[in-house]
């Protein structure tokens, strides 16, 4: 088996509404029937308790910085599909400048952050960890800010969790993704978010 999935293969594959995960050494592709996606306008929802630990700043954000160290830290779980195969294509998709890491730091390191893969238009969020009490959160609304500023039209989580929900993230069957992935890439301006 290769080391890494051809980066021409994952991006066509995202464009396609497609991505991988690693099972038991096997790369599985899917197409969830529905999807997730986070709103970015104003239905995009950071509780009152999120909104004051913004406010306290406890971490430095940061992009791009960590890449490698943020995929580690959301393959630290029990159960991963982040393998050695995807963790060293997405670290090549990264190199290549089209997926990308928000990080939260404080005086003791990472703490937290998410990586996605960035098309013109769409983000499609992968993972996220936390290690300190609200870091994956202010890491999410960080990349919120950003897509906004850089005119990005769907923010991708490929499944709802309860989680996710609190910020206003809902479920669209397949076709009506498709249609909105397809109007994303069409209006996309950027890609590169830092």
């Amino acid at each position: 088996m290769s080391r890494t999935l051809p980066p021409e293969l994952l991006l066509e594959a995202y464009a396609r509404g497609v991505f991988p995960m690693a099972d038991d050494g096997e790369i599985l592709w899917f197409s969830p029937e529905r999807r997730g996606i986070i709103p970015l306008d104003d239905r995009f929802h950071v509780s009152h308790g999120l909104a004051r630990a913004l406010k306290r700043r406890p971490f430095d954000l940061r992009w791009n910085t960590a890449f490698r160290e943020v995929m580690l830290g959301c393959a630290d779980r029990d159960e991963t599909w982040i393998d050695e195969v995807i963790l060293e294509s997405y670290c090549e998709l990264h190199r290549l400048g089209w997926a990308h890491s928000v990080e939260c730091w404080d005086d003791e390191g990472l703490q937290g952050g998410l990586y996605g893969v960035a098309l013109p238009g769409a983000f499609f969020g992968e993972s996220m960890f936390s290690r300190k009490t609200d870091a994956s959160k202010i890491a999410l609304v960080e990349l919120v800010r950003q897509l906004r500023e850089s005119h990005f039209e769907l923010l991708d989580t490929q499944w709802i969790t309860p989680h996710l929900k609190t910020f206003g993230a809902y479920e669209v069957p397949r076709k009506e993704y498709h249609k909105l992935l397809a109007r994303a890439l069409l209006n996309g301006r950027e890609r590169s978010l830092r």
